[in-house]
């Protein structure tokens, strides 16, 4: 096995400089486009400002707690506050890849967020000497073979909690096994999240005694509380409104065509309902000048959430939409509308995560392609939530029956919140492991 992996790495490693080159242009283009992708430029290289260096020397081995994106943050929050409550002076570091990611790990409980390394191995090297932790752990998928190999060397430990593995994502792991198996075995302990993945990380290549049953982080409604911004959005949201009772349908985490797709149901839906109101935050606030003029172009005239303000900013009846032009907030709102349609469900593939949502107490609909949630969804159908659509048309006929209706949405939310109790207390659980409690 060990001859096999070292063959594993160096192929790794011959071919990783040629893909990061092929990559190169496509990373640029993000950096024009978005211009936050440009920040912590030299963090992605294993290069720590002074200010960050002096942190770091002060933390005595921190666990590292690598989290690609928003999702996976969110999930490391949650996994830090369970950590903290085991041991309140542990030294944790998350580090992260996406901006937005950062932004999210810069507000936890941890000591310190930084962007993650480049996996070519003198940089990964460089990184594990300089932050030096005594466990580091992957959430969900993000396992670097030089990283993980590197700290294996070093005697630290690697878990990989609330490991994911799609349908899609199995096939090609089992396609290219013989990479796959021996980068897997080096993991010290591999937490999932359905008895089902159990069989499927073995096969995989992880020994028995490595996989462990523990549920999912991500739909632990332990510790979840309404954010502290709510209350202040809720403020906002009366002043532009200017004191009216309106009902909000939220449309979150869309992707490039269903601003538009959802503004035309909701623009047929308010004939009905006069006091319906529409929200919608994209999930790259980059696009926001497309998202404009999609609306646009179906008859909506939008205003900006970074135009309200404390002064002001206009009202609901100088704009018949809302777009959140602000990053982090989705979660908050949530609490604040009074549905929600989850977006990268209907036009692109893959879905976005529902659960935040639901544990707000709303009623959730997203459109068929959920493949990153396929146990999730199947678990909510088990449960008789009809949450699902198969297209605009469909999802038009439920929001009317929610909307004329007042009784069926909280049979959806009691029905989603019980099918959530299955991994309550999965942060808990994935913590004690990991701190051998």
């Amino acid at each position: 096995m060990q001859m096999h992996l070292r063959i594993v790495i160096l192929i790794y490693n011959l071919l990783l400089p040629l893909a990061l080159v092929l990559m190169l242009p496509g990373y640029l283009i993000k950096m024009l486009r978005r211009g936050s992708y440009g920040r912590g430029f030299g963090e992605r290289l294993g290069i720590y400002s002074a200010r960050k260096r002096e942190i770091i020397g002060k933390l005595e081995r921190p666990v590292w707690i690598h989290a690609v994106s928003v999702g996976e943050v969110n999930i490391a929050r949650k996994l830090v506050a369970a950590l903290r409550d085991i041991d309140g002076g542990l030294p944790i570091v998350i580090s992260t890849t996406t901006p937005t990611g950062f932004s999210i790990a810069n507000q936890s409980d941890a000591d310190l967020a930084i962007y993650n390394p480049v996996d070519l191995w003198p940089i990964s090297r460089r990184a594990l000497k300089v932050i030096n932790p005594r466990a580091l752990v992957l959430v969900e998928a993000e396992v670097w073979p030089n990283l993980v190999k590197g700290a294996r060397r070093n005697g630290v430990e690697v878990s990989l909690v609330n490991a994911r593995l799609s349908s899609k994502s199995e096939r090609q792991y089992r396609r290219f096994r013989f990479f796959a198996a021996p980068v897997f075995s080096m993991l010290t302990r591999v937490c999932v999240q359905e008895k089902e993945d159990v069989r499927r990380w073995r096969e995989l290549g992880v020994a028995d005694d490595a996989i462990m049953h523990l549920g999912s982080i991500k739909y632990d409604s332990q510790g979840v509380d309404e954010p502290a911004e709510t209350s202040d959005f809720r403020e906002m949201m009366a002043r532009f409104l200017d004191g009216d009772s309106r009902r909000i349908l939220l449309a979150g985490s869309t992707h490039p065509g269903e601003e538009g797709m959802i503004g035309k149901v909701y623009c047929r839906l308010r004939e009905q309902f006069p006091d319906l109101y529409f929200m919608i935050v994209p999930r790259h606030v980059e696009r926001l000048e497309q998202v404009v003029a999609d609306l646009r172009a179906i008859g909506l005239n939008p205003g900006l959430r970074s135009k309200m303000d404390s002064c002001g900013g206009g009202n609901a009846g100088d704009y018949d939409c809302l777009i959140i032009d602000t990053t982090g907030e989705l979660g908050a709102w949530y609490y604040v509308v009074d549905i929600v349609v989850i977006g990268k469900s209907f036009l692109a593939h893959g879905g976005q995560n529902p659960v935040e949502a639901v544990f707000a107490g709303k009623p959730v609909f997203f459109g068929p392609n959920m493949e990153n949630f396929a146990a999730l969804v199947d678990l909510f159908a088990e449960h008789g939530c009809g949450m699902q659509v198969s297209d605009e048309k469909e999802l038009e006929k439920r929001l009317l029956l929610e909307l004329d209706s007042t009784g069926n949405e909280q049979t959806m939310v009691d029905r989603a919140k019980e099918a959530m109790s299955l991994h309550r207390g999965a942060a808990q659980r994935s913590a004690k492991v990991l701190l051998g409690h």
